[in-house]
């Protein structure tokens, strides 16, 4: 049951005919689009395709949800089709063709790659229906023309999809199977859902999925942000449903920095997963990245892949046909039954990014994660650099927390070396002059010559014509999207609690956030910051660079709509970090012998 709690909510705007793909509301209607059809001016039918368009689904309250249903047209009477449900809040009309114009590059995605028929990071009918597949679109409750308001990602979004899920598995058109796939919103939903366990969820491919809300997204570290979100509700996700709004989270926020109930209620137990699960994630995504190595971790049974990807994820989902390709073989053995020697499939395969203008070394196969045998090294934090020997005497660095200045360590490899894993670091900090401290950690690599460097996201023959290093790059160009800085780590020092029994791996802690600790002014306080998953080489004389500072190390790239974070919110004054005896502050790195 969803939780008993008064959850705030803010209106959004109705949606218009034309925008963002909206057509109106037309219960009842069905057509066949005739291969060959180009309705949206991009990828052209390969064969003939029936919509029936707002499909009404009641749940479980009675609330009226709405679908569109893609179906090969050309399929026999009596043949039984299995379905791949796509599910977040923007409108299921709302195409990757119709997003991508506002990312930088269209995220090196083509037009020839789309139909505009796909819902937006979800899977496309152009390419499925003639695989025998029926892709479902979803408006979530509140969305479009469906009832209610919006809830975001807990368990009100997972009942909704697990009573969807078992009205399509019993259309007389399903085979009784039904899969989901889809990247973010639509990966999210799915870890929540599959843990409720409905009968004809048969197999689910979460690629690039969060699965804990507050941890992960809007309050990482215990550091509340909306991100791109504002965006999001100020542009995409719109409501004809009267009254309706969705979920105010900067309000539940402030009502509760703390993770109670509500917050709670977005983190998916992914323990409870029984059916098949293909994930894939990256070392890249602000959001993603952890989701997809809990569910590694957590998925309690041995019918689950992990892929780690190279390119940003809608370009992985639209544009690397390697992937479509191992999607479709998946659900082709789980969905319809064939015996295609899925399961040889190695279970674990990682990338090792090269930073600079070198091309990432992909599929590397491994037998867990992580990976057996890594050696977690230990590098202390001095004056001098990182040093694998502890110091011998107090010492102190600081950076001023309210601009973008930052302590830096560094340590130069003598031979190759390759790191992939769960990086930590162990900080002894205080501030003379506030009761709090935000803290941020980033892993940065740096070349010979001791420039930092960045990786691109996409491969080099995708980016626009006559780029053909990072460094040609505009800087109207530079956004998290497209280049990748390096793994970061984030905590409120009154947030710093930690339980060794729920953390997932020894360098990776979990806070439970349960309580706010303040830290008298001056006093020095031990953080455990996980650090999020790196995978990435070093050659002879690159060096990795630690930053320690107050604001978030990222690339700024969108309009935030929300307003400034209260006072009490923000650091103040100088952040000092202690090395030496009695406070080893240190970073614990994952190296793999190579």
């Amino acid at each position: 049951m969803p939780i008993p709690f008064q959850i705030a909510h803010k209106p959004i705007s109705k949606p218009e005919i034309g925008v963002n793909n909206y057509q109106g509301f037309t219960p009842g209607k069905s057509e066949v689009l005739k291969k060959g059809a180009n309705p949206h001016n991009a990828r052209p039918l390969e064969s003939d395709i029936r919509i029936d368009h707002d499909v009404e689904i009641p749940v479980r309250d009675s609330c009226r949800l709405y679908v569109d249903i893609y179906r090969p047209a050309d399929a026999k009477e009596d043949e039984k089709l299995p379905a791949v449900v796509s599910w977040p809040c923007y409108g299921k009309k709302y195409s990757a063709l119709h997003m991508l114009p506002i990312c930088v590059w269209n995220c090196c995605v083509p037009n020839s790659k789309l139909s505009g028929l796909e819902k937006f990071e979800g899977l496309d009918p152009v390419v499925w229906c003639p695989r025998g597949y029926a892709i479902v679109s979803v408006d979530s409750r509140g969305t479009g023309n469906s009832d209610g308001s919006i809830p975001l990602m807990g368990s009100q979004d997972a009942e909704d999809c697990y009573d969807v899920i078992e009205a399509i598995a019993a259309m007389p058109w399903s085979n009784g199977k039904v899969g989901m796939a889809g990247n973010s919103a639509l990966a999210i939903i799915q870890w929540a859902v599959a843990a409720l366990r409905p009968p004809h969820l048969t197999a689910i491919a979460p690629w690039e999925g969060s699965g804990d809300i507050y941890r992960e997204q809007f309050c990482r570290g215990g550091i509340f942000t909306m991100s791109n979100f504002d965006l999001i509700t100020h542009f995409i996700i719109k409501t004809n449903s009267p009254g309706g709004g969705i979920e105010d989270l900067a309000e539940m926020y402030r009502r509760s920095p703390t993770a109670n109930a509500y917050w709670s209620d977005k983190r998916a137990d992914m323990t409870k997963i029984e059916i098949p699960v293909f994930i894939s994630g990256s070392d890249f995504s602000s959001i993603h990245t952890m989701g997809s190595v809990r569910g590694w971790l957590e998925v309690p049974h041995d019918k689950k892949w992990i892929r780690w990807s190279s390119y940003q994820e809608w370009y992985e989902l639209y544009c690397v046909d390697s992937s479509d390709k191992e999607l479709h073989k998946y659900f082709d053995r789980y969905l319809k039954g064939l015996d295609n020697d899925w399961e040889k499939t190695p279970k674990v395969r990682w990338s090792a990014l090269q930073f600079g203008d070198r091309e990432a070394i992909d599929d590397i196969e491994f037998t867990d994660f992580p990976i057996p045998d890594t050696q977690y090294r230990e590098f202390h934090l001095s004056n001098s650099g990182l040093k694998e020997q502890a110091i011998s005497f107090a010492e102190v660095m600081e950076y001023n927390s309210e601009d973008k200045s930052f302590a830096e360590f560094t340590y130069i490899f003598p031979q190759k070396s390759r790191l992939i894993g769960l990086p930590k670091a162990v900080l002894y900090m205080s501030c003379p002059s506030h009761d709090d401290m935000n803290v941020f950690v980033i892993l940065r690599k740096r070349d010979k010559t001791g420039k930092l460097l960045m990786h691109l996201c996409f491969p080099f023959s995708a980016v626009p014509t006559g780029i053909k290093s990072i460094d040609e790059i505009p800087e109207k160009d530079c956004q998290s999207l497209n280049l990748h800085m390096g793994s970061v780590g984030v905590l409120r020092a009154s947030h710093r609690k930690f339980d060794p029994e729920r953390s997932i791996h020894p360098q990776f802690p979990f806070h439970p956030h349960d309580v706010e600790e303040k830290i008298p002014a001056g006093e020095i306080v031990k953080l455990e910051i996980g650090i999020w998953s790196m995978g990435v080489d070093f050659d002879k004389g690159e060096s990795i660079s630690v930053q320690i500072s107050g604001s978030f190390p990222s690339i700024a790239e969108y309009t935030a709509f929300s307003k400034p974070r209260p006072e009490h919110e923000m650091n103040k004054g100088t952040h000092k970090i202690h090395c030496g005896p009695g406070t080893p502050s240190r970073v614990i790195l994952p190296f793999l012998k190579i």
